[in-house]
């Protein structure tokens, strides 16, 4: 049976800037957090930098040509904050703007449609060093930055995405570390989450104050937390994770505030929320972006097996190359949960799976896991759709193996196999089946 996608329905694939631009002191570009923490001995494994990655910003026209052969109707990348504002805020590097104006264009003649994301984590360092996202002021700049990169780019550029994964900044960056900046328990998480909505908000206000008719949404990371039994701690805990995962920033964005429940469990001042913040954060959304890999099974650390009733809920035996189980029913969870919401519409803006990729049938990579793992997870978007979700399109992630973060180019998420010593690109079995998925427009 084929499960046809509705017509016009977006098929796309997505990068972000630092993983894959490199160019990393060419043309203006500053600093980022990225840069510096790569430079920490011990936080980046190997030692891998950005400084190179996939050299996009030189290749861009032969990875346009990927994307052709592939049939993608849009392509989802970010723009560096550091390329085209150096210094934070203040003086625009148009040189870094135009690498973006060539690509944009490039994408357009190709009929591929550009998704723009304005900050995926590489926050110029020059801001870190006045308290980044930790202090009200980043939220202003962000929002200059915004209208600086619509004053160039908005008369052909109609999807916008603000933020990546504002969790990620937050909870890896502040509280464990293992992201830029690098703190570990700083006090200030729920802080730097409030400080990057806030941001969100006032840069979705500056690009609609240009060029009319662009849609403007934000991509959250979102995931169902499963208790680990029945046992009313498992459930609490449970409960309170996926709260502070979803509901802490899909109820502010959809103008409800911060759950009363999560400000009073997790004790946060919320000193930093100052009177009309929460009517900025709601600024209305024209879409939603939905970034899903995984449902987490989640107990209280303070039960013994023994304690709990059975049956005990395990993750999946199936899991990545990350560590994360393979779960497809939570995408079609998550889906349902943001219709809740009644958002206009919803684009999967990431899913996909890093694998091995070691068996090889002549020069193809035949990655037959990161096919099924696609495979049943567009099923579960399919049948999303027949319940009345409006999902708009889906973004594979991601185009091309790339730097991953502070696991280093250890780990491949790509449809296409990327050497990174000679740069060269070999699409995988799974780039071939997605072109067909693509072709068909279904499964």
């Amino acid at each position: 049976m084929t499960r046809r996608f509705p017509d016009g329905f977006l098929w796309g694939a997505g990068t972000a800037s630092y993983q894959v631009e490199g160019a990393a002191s060419e043309d203006g570009r500053s600093e980022s957090v990225w840069d510096r923490f790569c430079r920490i001995p011990g936080r980046v494994l190997n030692g891998d930098t950005g400084d190179v990655a996939c050299d996009h910003y030189h290749r861009w026209r032969d990875d346009i040509r990927i994307m052709q052969d592939l049939g993608l109707s849009a392509y989802r990348f970010s723009v560096a904050w550091p390329r085209v504002v150096p210094q934070g805020r203040g003086p625009v590097n148009e040189a870094g703007l135009d690498f973006y104006d060539r690509l944009v264009d490039g994408l357009l003649e190709a009929g591929i449609e550009p998704f723009v994301t304005l900050f995926h984590w590489d926050l110029p360092q020059c801001l870190e060093d006045e308290g980044g996202w930790r202090v009200r002021g980043t939220a202003h700049a962000f929002a200059e930055y915004a209208a600086a990169v619509e004053s160039r780019l908005g008369d052909r550029v109609r999807h916008w995405l603000t933020l990546n994964e504002p969790w990620v900044v937050a909870h890896l960056g502040h509280r464990t570390g293992q992201h830029a900046p690098g703190l570990v328990n700083s006090g200030t998480e729920l802080d730097v989450v409030h400080h990057q909505l806030l941001g969100h908000g006032m840069a979705a206000q500056a690009l609609r104050a240009g060029h009319a008719g662009s849609e403007i949404g934000i991509a959250l990371n979102l995931e169902p937390k499963v208790a680990r039994s029945d046992h009313p701690l498992d459930l609490d805990a449970a409960a309170l994770e996926e709260g502070l995962m979803n509901r802490w920033f899909l109820d502010p964005l959809a103008g409800l505030g911060y759950p009363d429940d999560l400000l009073a469990a997790s004790g946060w001042p919320a000193s930093v929320v100052a009177g009309g913040d929460l009517d900025v954060i709601a600024e209305p959304l024209d879409a939603m972006g939905l970034n899903y890999y995984r449902t987490e099974v989640v107990g209280h650390p303070g039960l013994r097996d023994c304690d709990r009733p059975s049956p005990l809920r395990d993750p999946p035996p199936e899991i990545t190359e990350m560590g994360w189980p393979v779960t497809p029913s939570g995408l079609g969870a998550m889906l349902r949960m943001l219709d809740g919401y009644e958002f206009e519409a919803i684009y999967i803006t990431e899913n996909g799976a890093a694998f091995p990729d070691t068996h090889r049938d002549g020069g193809m990579i035949q990655d037959e896991d990161r096919r099924s793992y696609l495979e049943r997870h567009l099923a579960e978007a399919a049948r999303a759709i027949g319940d009345g979700v409006p999902l708009r399109g889906y973004f594979a992630w991601t185009l091309m193996d790339n730097f991953e973060w502070a696991l280093g180019y250890s780990r491949r998420f790509g449809l296409v196999h990327v050497d990174h010593a000679t740069q060269q690109r070999t699409p995988k079995a799974s780039a071939s089946w997605y072109r067909d998925v693509i072709a068909r427009n279904g499964l």
